[in-house]
């Protein structure tokens, strides 16, 4: 038995193979079991605790990576082997690289924390500030990437950084070029978000097309129009158009016209701007602006009322429009005023005087 455990196999007996095994089975088992304890303890105490720490600590030892806890493991075991020095700088490498990861995964989760917290807190207060806050959320994730992907590099053995850096830059150059209609998006993305022409949930138009807006990303906007389906504009395109923007709209202004029939008598002529009047400000939330005798038209007198809805919403400018409506033809039909509608009259005694002449 001694005898096999004596063998050796890459410059390590097989007993350091197998105590080296042990270790990193240990290790990953131990490490995994501590993780799963803390867990389970830091989310029950954050549950009952309104205090952020626990929440925190919690995703932390969730979010320590299953293969790395492996990698780990493994460079603790290499610990008691006999290792050729032209593959130490590669080991120290890896497990610096690990640890780099794991700390770009927990900066990466406490970014999504922390934008998941202010998205619960501010939605409803000011969804413009949450579009931004995504924004600066990507923009620290890339650099957090960035960051990372140096370090790793700088400490791989043979690979020098400051050169790759600058290659990079004439690299990016070419790539920016082939690449320039996306960037316009993305640029146009960063305008959008900080400049706040519309934030996710107003009601915009652009051209013909109407809808909500649904999500705001890098590339693409997207807007939930009435009839249910989902828009989708470049960023660059959408910047470019005439957006109309509804919901920061304070007050809605209406204007709309009324014609009756050349047959009603001037004293109700005179009063229908004050019948109006009256059914408009009864009207809650509306502010009364005018009503005038506008002009005489083909087949009717045309009136022209312009008055204030004092709300953004279209549904409350709908029911005040019916409620005056409603009220004008009830009004009409009890002063016995007829509205007008399209309609010609031939004169036909003219013709028939003629006609007797001629015989």
């Amino acid at each position: 038995m001694n005898g096999i455990l004596n063998l050796k196999f890459m410059n390590n007996s097989i007993y350091e193979w197998i105590i080296a095994l042990v270790i990193a089975v240990a290790f990953i088992t131990l490490l995994r079991l501590i993780q799963r304890i803390l867990v389970h303890y830091f989310s029950k105490i954050a549950e009952k605790s309104p205090k952020d720490i626990y929440e925190v600590l919690a995703i932390l030892v969730k979010g320590i990576n299953k293969f790395l806890i492996f990698i780990f493991g493994l460079y603790f075991a290499s610990v008691v082997l006999n290792i050729s020095p032209r593959f130490l700088p590669w080991i120290s490498s890896i497990a610096i690289a690990a640890f780099i990861l794991q700390f770009t995964i927990w900066a990466n989760a406490m970014v999504k924390f922390t934008l998941d917290r202010y998205q619960k807190v501010n939605l409803e207060i000011d969804s413009g500030k949450v579009t931004t806050m995504r924004a600066i959320g990507f923009s620290a994730k890339l650099l957090i990437g960035a960051i990372a992907l140096l370090l790793i590099l700088d400490n791989i053995p043979g690979v020098e950084i400051t050169a790759l850096i600058a290659g990079l830059g004439v690299g990016g150059i070419a790539v920016a070029l082939a690449v320039q209609n996306i960037l316009g998006d993305l640029f146009a993305s960063f305008s959008i978000i900080f400049d706040k022409p519309f934030v996710i949930g107003d009601f915009i138009i652009v051209d013909s097309y109407l809808g909500n807006i649904e999500y705001i990303g890098l590339k693409t906007t997207r807007i939930r129009s009435l009839s249910g389906e989902q828009l989708v504009f470049s960023n660059n395109d959408l910047l470019s158009s005439r957006i109309r923007n509804y919901k920061r709209m304070e007050e809605r202004r209406v204007v709309f016209s009324i014609g009756v029939v050349y047959a009603t008598p001037y004293e109700k002529l005179k009063e229908i701007p004050d019948w109006i009047k009256a059914i408009v400000e009864k009207q809650v939330p509306a502010r009364f602006d005018r009503a005038h005798f506008q002009s005489f038209g083909n087949y009717d007198l045309k009136f022209e009322i312009v008055y204030y809805v004092l709300s953004p919403d279209y549904n409350i400018y709908m029911d005040i429009q019916q409620a005056i409506n409603l009220a004008l033809y009830q009004k009409f039909e009890f002063e016995g005023i007829d509205f007008a509608f399209p309609t010609q009259t031939i004169n036909l005694r003219d013709s028939a005087a003629k006609e007797e002449t001629e015989e």
